[in-house]
């Protein structure tokens, strides 16, 4: 058994749920989660948590993401992608560069967006693509998401841009693409998409599977693509307990921590003095003024109970 967080490197072709198969084979484990899938025509960061760290999954899975890609203007597709049938085609005559970078500002901050009808969002256990595939009526559904940087990072070449966005987690990067195509009046559709980080991971720590694979084959390290469990970063704040704490985590008991830098109902990362991840806790209750809160377990890794 491994425990801790492999950064892949994500080729086109295949799915998220492929990776994670080949990955169980490659690394001899079973229990594997991801956090965030990528369409099987996207490439990029695809992060893996691995043994007791799918424990972890829920808080990392949240993690803002940042991807770079391309928007080819003029062809609306029934997936919004380029993998989909072609729906609809207008001109790009006159497309003007300045209004393509004016119409980026405008999806900059927070909205409601809907989710595409080639989506693996369910419905009443069923996946929306498999509604769409079969003519179905799919629902209309919205989700409030937040983006916090798109912009061009290069000109218009004839019908198509490339793009840097940076949001939060569950946004549709096909669904800006086409509703950027229809805020201009000639459509468009995603044509590639990379993903460079999530959260704190990056994409240039990442592995291919291939060579993730060669160097386990070898019994070599993994380097900067294998992330240790105690060293997995969680995006809220950490404490260290002493002897006594660890006891009582270990039962799944209430500590006292004092100086605790966080606010009722706040997760909290507790490890050992040797930074040994024991537990992710809650903050429970804070006492006074002077700094000292209760933290309850929520989640306690073996080695500790």
């Amino acid at each position: 058994m491994i425990h801790g967080v492999l950064l892949v490197d994500k080729d086109a072709g295949g799915t998220s749920h492929d990776a994670v198969q080949r990955a169980r084979r490659i690394l001899r484990e079973k229990k594997i989660g991801h956090c965030g899938t990528l369409d099987p025509a996207a490439t990029g960061l695809l992060v893996l948590t691995v043994g007791k760290a799918t424990r972890l999954t829920r808080f990392l899975i949240s993690a803002p993401k940042v991807y770079e890609g391309t928007i080819r203007f003029g062809i609306e597709t029934d997936t919004y992608d380029a993998t989909g049938e072609v729906v609809a085609e207008k001109s790009v005559e006159g497309l003007d560069e300045a209004a393509v970078r004016e119409a980026l500002e405008g999806f900059v901050g927070t909205q409601e967006q809907a989710a595409p009808a080639y989506s693996a969002k369910k419905v009443q256990g069923r996946k929306y693509y498999e509604l769409a595939r079969q003519g179905e009526e799919v629902p209309t559904s919205t989700k409030e998401i937040t983006i916090f940087e798109l912009e061009a990072t290069g000109g218009l070449d004839e019908d198509s841009l490339a793009f840097r966005l940076a949001c939060t987690s569950g946004t549709y990067v096909r669904s800006l693409a086409h509703d950027l195509g229809r805020t201009l009046g000639c459509g468009a559709h995603l044509s590639s998409l990379r993903r460079l980080r999530v959260g704190p991971f990056r994409v240039e720590d990442a592995e291919r599977l291939d060579r993730i694979e060669e160097l386990r084959s070898a019994e070599s390290d993994l380097g900067s693509c294998w992330v240790p469990f105690d060293e997995i970063p969680l995006p809220f704040p950490a404490v260290t307990a002493d002897a006594v704490q660890e006891q009582r985590i270990g039962h799944g008991q209430t500590i006292l921590v004092r100086d605790l830098a966080a606010d009722e109902g706040d997760w909290i990362r507790v490890s050992d003095r040797r930074g040994r991840l024991l537990a992710v806790g809650s903050v429970t209750e804070r006492i006074g003024a002077g700094g000292v809160g209760v933290v309850q377990p929520r989640i306690v890794f073996a080695e500790t109970a």
